[in-house]
């Protein structure tokens, strides 16, 4: 089936959900669902975002100023995960708690507005990987669009760029929590120095990255051809110098780069 198929049954899929809630981070999938979306099912199309101490407020901000170009519905849920039991002891279903308070909330939102389905944004990528969450998506009847066309990531990104959609190349993204060790606490503190530690990171010009936590210290994730621009010494000494400020004690570069879900390979 080529991309373009796809697309078309993508369309087709959500004409039929008639109306539909749409799970929005501002990242590439989901702006690409809300934005076809959207574009199916005008204003039975709305946008739902999370605001957390784990998702940075750029992320927020983007997701604020794309739905009011585009003229579409935006509603804004608090969701602390933080004060889920158990959470802050960073378990292994640690996203499977995180994405059952979420999406039980957007539930309720989509209800209150009289909207039929709650989407999220998972492609078929996301099905290799130990996603506890999609558990979660399973259990409360949350439907997956891109799942359900088979489109992959870059698939999406090829479409996004076709649309005109500025995040056709934007980097991937998961909460801040994803940073931490399984068993390691979570607390507010450390996801502002890793949220404030990347932030840094992206401002001098690193695309995809990560700063993952390990007790004290920071291990830095940036893709193998950006190694070398970050030991440079100007650059490693301003890096170091910051993340010191920001409270960790050790500061690494992981020279196998950045890897999407490497805090997994901890588990059995």
């Amino acid at each position: 089936m080529t991309t373009q198929e796809k697309y078309e049954n993508l369309k087709q899929y959500l004409k039929e959900l008639g109306s539909v809630a749409i799970a929005f981070s501002s990242g590439v999938d989901s702006t690409f669902l809300l934005k076809t979306a959207h574009d199916v099912l005008g204003d039975n199309a709305v946008a739902i975002t999370a605001r957390s101490c784990s998702f940075p407020v750029r992320e927020l901000n983007e997701a604020v100023v794309f739905c009011k170009a585009e003229g579409i519905r935006h509603f804004i849920v608090e969701s602390e995960e933080l004060d889920i039991e158990g959470f802050r002891h960073n378990p292994e279903n640690r996203c499977y708690l995180c994405k059952h308070e979420l999406f039980t909330k957007m539930i309720a939102m989509a209800r209150e507005n009289n909207l039929a389905y709650v989407a999220e944004g998972s492609n078929m990528d996301d099905n290799g990987d130990y996603r506890p969450g999609l558990q979660a998506v399973a259990e409360l009847h949350v439907v997956s669009p891109l799942r359900h066309a088979q489109l992959y990531k870059e698939e999406i990104r090829q479409l996004s760029r076709e649309l005109g959609l500025s995040t056709w190349n934007k980097q991937s993204f998961a909460c801040l929590s994803s940073r931490f060790v399984y068993g390691e606490e979570i607390s507010e503190a450390k996801l502002a120095m890793v949220d404030k530690a990347e932030q840094f990171l992206l401002d001098n010009g690193f695309r995809q990255l990560r700063v993952r936590i390990h007790g004290s210290m920071a291990r830095i994730e940036v893709d193998p051809e950006e190694i070398p621009r970050l030991a440079k010494p100007e650059i490693r000494k301003q890096v170091s110098e910051q993340l010191h400020q920001l409270g960790f004690t050790y500061v690494t570069i992981d020279m196998d780069g950045y890897q999407t879900g490497s805090m997994n390979k901890t588990l059995s």
